[in-house]
């Protein structure tokens, strides 16, 4: 466990999808704190006394850059992750986008609008397709299934 990341800590993820259905990936840089050099979704750690929502927007702002038009679709929080013990607090967000650039910080090095039938050509952080199924944005027959929960029922 990197010692930067307290064992409590608490994190905002936006998985977003446009009008084609395909979900917004980032490659992480390879000195990220989790997950370096994977893909993953623009996300980070609530600060202080910030709310869920503050920090999904503060991340999403920081990461991809300002002037998106999307609509939020979904809200699951707080839950616990299972890939590392459940310590982390995570809060989901699943945000249609309608339009704008994406304009990456140095914490990433590229971005991809992925289809559900090339998620699995994608070494995604761990976590990212259970976030995927936990939100209903595609069937679990197109994510990794040693990726997934058994227990987690998706839209097939």
């Amino acid at each position: 466990m990197n010692r930067a990341i307290p064992p409590t800590a608490r994190f905002a993820l936006n998985l977003m999808l446009d009008p084609n259905d395909r979900l917004l990936l980032l490659l992480r840089s390879e000195n990220a704190n989790l997950g370096p050099s994977k893909w993953g979704v623009p996300a980070g750690k609530i600060e202080g006394k910030e709310t869920p929502t503050e920090a999904a927007l503060r991340e999403m702002q920081e990461e991809i850059g300002f002037g998106h038009e999307i609509e939020l679709q979904r809200y699951l929080g707080p839950i616990r992750d299972t890939y590392y013990g459940g310590q982390y607090e995570l809060h989901l967000f699943h945000y249609s986008w309608f339009k704008g650039k994406v304009k990456l910080n140095e914490e990433h090095t590229a971005f991809a609008w992925v289809s559900k039938e090339e998620i699995r050509n994608y070494d995604v952080m761990h976590g990212i397709e259970e976030d995927i199924a936990l939100l209903s944005l595609w069937p679990t027959s197109y994510l990794n299934p040693e990726r997934v929960p058994k227990a987690i029922d998706s839209k097939d």
